[in-house]
Order: structure tokens, then C-alpha cells, then sequence
């Protein structure tokens, strides 16, 4: 944890000495839809969205716990996918009442129900019904009182971490999100609440926050691999609200095309959410903390990004026990364990717009960001007494790539990606296979007709 805070600390440091030349910018699609303001420009309706395909070409196998010894296989193979199709839309019912929403097809999508037959002794049905997924990501209704004070109500983005608060693809370099934040927490992570939210200060003491209560995790879902990512509700028609979740995030905004920001995640007890009273009755309270901090700078010649999450799990020796016992072989859940104790992810990437160098006034000139990001996670961090940590899980990774801005709001994408696997260090190989790929992807953003 200290060599993380030192990595992070040294590189706000070399972002803060940057000067700031040019406003943070996300393109026409703003914010995530409904989080509009009167001075948005459109008068009662707009519609929008995001959305990304990518294919890679892989040197490793499926199962990176196949080999003991060495871990993932040396096998060759290609993938093609549509990670995400988002359709967005807002609409005013008076400029101080919005409805918003997201409505996200997945990966082509699947159409799977999933009951839990109480009449049956309890046991999990699934029916599929259909290929594909979709999901709704948004759904909520916001009164706007005050730029200091507002309030918003519904299916919400929980904003936990760089990638959640600001996931759409113009928003990170690589064909895919940060790997690190993406697996060891819901991604992108939506919930069933209440947000409060507004700006207050100026000049350099301006900052945004968000103050939300939502449907908090249940530890049926949380396991070896993810941590608590496979904790987000939404198998059932209704979401367990017995342990609420609690999330806060501060944004500081007081220097030109600097965002400097922090959140904080705490549930009392994600076992009251389990799907059975019963699962976890012997294990006492399961609380769940996180806490992440982040940094952006975007200016006219250079964009950097970094970001840290730490994660605490209480009792997660006895959750682990009980996910063994007593989760049914039916259920949807993965069972592996342990789950640890401690998770963390950390990351840093910078980009340069060299077409900024090369600028002529009167024409437009393509923008095209060389990038590079490194990352670290492990969701076995540290585990209490008793519980073993299996190395591969803890991985270090470089992305190397570039973004072709064929639009402001059309982009390009091709990178290299390389993990260690077991092994913390920048550079250097792991104890196990090192897993390789490269990707290339196109992916949009954008509203699209508004009146």
C-alpha cells in the first residue's frame, strides 16, 4: 500500500507541474445522460448514446489456473465482440424536472431469467429465453434546486472510482477500461437510490460532489477472482435493500483542465443481502469499505490519468466458508474463494495529441494520441490468518497504443497489451506465462438529434 500512495503521489505531483491550457472536454455527450443543467442545449428532448467494437489476438488460453506451475496456457486465438451499445435519452418535463436514461446492450446481449422458487425448497431456476443481454443502466428523474444542492432518484451510476464516475469510451485510451478498477469492482456500476449532488466554491476552490444511498452488494457474489465485483444486484425482480450501500464522491476542479478526485464506498453489511436469510446466519456482519482517489489533467498537447482503489472486506474467511457450504450448486454464483480480505488496483496513462504540434490555422488536422498506461491489481491482496493468496492473481500490466480522433466524438483505437503475471514490479517478468494481445477498436459517443 505505501509503494501505491508513493506511485500515485509522484504522479499528481508531475500532472500539477503541467501548466493547463485547455479546459476538460468530453465531447458533445457531456455527462452521463439526465446529469443535464439549464444550460445544456436542448430545450425538452435529446437522444443519444455510446458504443464500442473490438477484436484481439491473444497468445494465451481461457483459464489462467489451468497450470499450477505455469499458469495460463501458450495457446493462439482471436476474439470479436460489441462490449456495449448504449441508447441515452433525456427528456424535460420543466427545466427543473429531467428524466434521463440508459438503456445498454451487452456483448451482443443474452436473455436469461433466473428465479429463486421459494415454493421448491429454495432452489434457483434459469430459463434462456434468447441471445444477447439487455440491461437498464439508467433510469431516474432529477430536480434541479440549486447549483449547490439537487436531487436525483433512481437506477444511478454509483460513481466509485475514475472508470464508473466517467466510463464512457472517449473517457480512457485503451480498446478496453482499465482493467485493474474493472475487476475488482462493478463495472460500469449502477444501483437503485437516492443521489444528492451540486457544485459549491470558485476559482480555486470549486468542487463537485455526489452523495448517494442505493441497493447495497450482496456477498453471494463476491469471490476469488473479482472481489466484491460480482456482488451488484439485478438477477432478481427486486434488488435486496436490507444493508443499503453508501457512496460519496468529491470532485476538486480548481485549476484549468485539472480534475482532482475521491470517493468512498461503505456498506454495514453485505451479508443481509444474501439471497437466503439463512447463508450467512453463523458468519456475524460482512461490512465493505472503499475508498479510491484520481487524478485527470487534460490539455492541449497532453492528457494523464490515474487512479487507486483500496478495498476492505470484513470477515471474509467465514463469508468465504459459507460460499462453499452454503451456496447451492444451482446458484449464479461463481463459489470460488477465498475472497481477501484486502483488494487493490492502481494506474497510471499518458497520451499526447501530436497533431497539436502540428496545427495549422484554418484546417483541421487529425488527432491522433500516442498513449501509454500502466496497471496493477490484485484481488487477493491480503487475506486474514488462516486464508492463502494464490500469486496468480496479482497482476502488472503495459498498454502501449494509439487514438485516431476521426470525429470528436468517433475514435480509433489500436494497442498492445502485455501482463505479468504474479508479480508486482513495473518491469520484469512474472513467476507465471505472461499473457499477451493486441486490439484494435472503434468506438462513439454522442447525442444525436435533440429539439
Amino acid at each position: 500500500m505505501k509503494r501505491t500512495t508513493t506511485l500515485f503521489s509522484l504522479f499528481l505531483l508531475a500532472v500539477l507541474s503541467v501548466q493547463a491550457t485547455e479546459p476538460e472536454k468530453r465531447g458533445t455527450y457531456t455527462m452521463a445522460p439526465g446529469q443535464a443543467e439549464t444550460t445544456e442545449n436542448y430545450s425538452q428532448f435529446r437522444l443519444g448514446g455510446y458504443g464500442e467494437m473490438v477484436a484481439s489476438f491473444k497468445d494465451y488460453g481461457i483459464n489462467r489456473f489451468t497450470g499450477k506451475e505455469s499458469g495460463n496456457t501458450k495457446d493462439h486465438r482471436n476474439t470479436i465482440a460489441i462490449p456495449r451499445f448504449i441508447l441515452a435519452l433525456d427528456y424535460k418535463f420543466t427545466p427543473k424536472w429531467i428524466l434521463g436514461a440508459e438503456i445498454e446492450f451487452e456483448s451482443g446481449g443474452t436473455g436469461v431469467a433466473l428465479e429463486l422458487e421459494n415454493t421448491e425448497n429454495g432452489e434457483y431456476e434459469t430459463e434462456m429465453e434468447k441471445g444477447g443481454e439487455v440491461a437498464l443502466e439508467q433510469f431516474h428523474i432529477t430536480r434541479l434546486i440549486h447549483p449547490a444542492f439537487n436531487v436525483r432518484a433512481g437506477h444511478l451510476i454509483v460513481p466509485v472510482g475514475l472508470t464508473n464516475a466517467y466510463h464512457e469510451p472517449v473517457n480512457f485510451f485503451g480498446t478496453y477500461r482499465p482493467e485493474g478498477e474493472a475487476t475488482i469492482l462493478p463495472s460500469t456500476w449502477h444501483e437503485t437510490g437516492v443521489e444528492f449532488f451540486g457544485s459549491f466554491g470558485k476559482g480555486y476552490a470549486r468542487f463537485d460532489y455526489q452523495t448517494l444511498i442505493v441497493a447495497g452488494l450482496n456477498a453471494n457474489g463476491f469471490d476469488r477472482n473479482t472481489w466484491v465485483a460480482g456482488g451488484r444486484q439485478g438477477f432478481f425482480e427486486e434488488d435486496n435493500f436490507t444493508s443499503p450501500g453508501y457512496a460519496l464522491r468529491l470532485d476538486w476542479r480548481g485549476v484549468t483542465g485539472l480534475r482532482i478526485g475521491a470517493s468512498f464506498y461503505y456498506q454495514a453489511d453485505a451479508g443481509s443481502n444474501s439471497d437466503k436469510a439463512q447463508t450467512y446466519a453463523s458468519v456475524g456482519k460482512i461490512p465493505v469499505r472503499i475508498y479510491t482517489a484520481d487524478v485527470q489533467y487534460r490539455g492541449r498537447h497532453v492528457t494523464a490519468r490515474a487512479n487507486m482503489v483500496y478495498g476492505n472486506l470484513g470477515n471474509s474467511k467465514k463469508l468465504s466458508e459459507a460460499n462453499v457450504s452454503m451456496l447451492s450448486n444451482a446458484s449464479p454464483y461463481s463459489r470460488l474463494t477465498p475472497v481477501a480480505k484486502h483488494a487493490v488496483s492502481y494506474a497510471g496513462e499518458v497520451g499526447v495529441n501530436i497533431s497539436s504540434f502540428f496545427g495549422r490555422s484554418g484546417k483541421r488536422v487529425p488527432v491522433v494520441y500516442p498513449f501509454v498506461r500502466y496497471e496493477y491489481y490484485n484481488s487477493q491482496e491480503e487475506g486474514e490468518k488462516g486464508q492463502t493468496m494464490d500469486k496468480r492473481l496479482q497482476t502488472s500490466m503495459w498498454t502501449v497504443g494509439v487514438n485516431w480522433f476521426a470525429r470528436p466524438n468517433l475514435v480509433v483505437k489500436a494497442d498492445y497489451m502485455t501482463r505479468q503475471i504474479g508479480t508486482g514490479k513495473l518491469f520484469g517478468s512474472g513467476r507465471y506465462n505472461s499473457e499477451n494481445e493486441f486490439s484494435v477498436a472503434i468506438a462513439y459517443v454522442g447525442w444525436f438529434f435533440s429539439k
